[in-house]
């Protein structure tokens, strides 16, 4: 019974870097998706495909430095600013239109 579990390490890469690519194409970080497509197969790969794309994301700019941060972030990621509701947002990077 050598080798019996050497079987399912090509198949859990192959998750890995499928999970990874859909999650890297939506915007997010490929190594967090590519672990999460490595514990968790078949559920970590629906899960990339079902979140949702950064892209499409409200922005906002920081009033300290002037970098544009996604609307749902509480500090700036550049100069670690702490960042209240904003009175507007700004346009997603895909530049699709606000809700009114």
């Amino acid at each position: 019974m050598s080798g019996g579990g050497l079987g399912l390490v090509p198949i859990l890469i192959g998750f890995g870097l499928a999970t990874g690519l859909v999650g890297r194409k939506k915007g997010s970080s490929f190594w967090m998706w590519a672990l999460i497509g490595v514990v968790a197969p078949g559920i970590g790969l629906l899960c990339a495909f079902l979140y949702r794309w950064d892209r499409d994301e409200l922005r906002r700019e920081c009033p300290s430095c002037g970098r544009l941060v996604k609307l749902h972030d509480s500090v700036c990621t550049k100069c670690g600013t702490e960042l209240y509701w904003p009175d507007r947002a700004v346009a997603p990077e895909s530049g699709l239109r606000p809700a009114a």
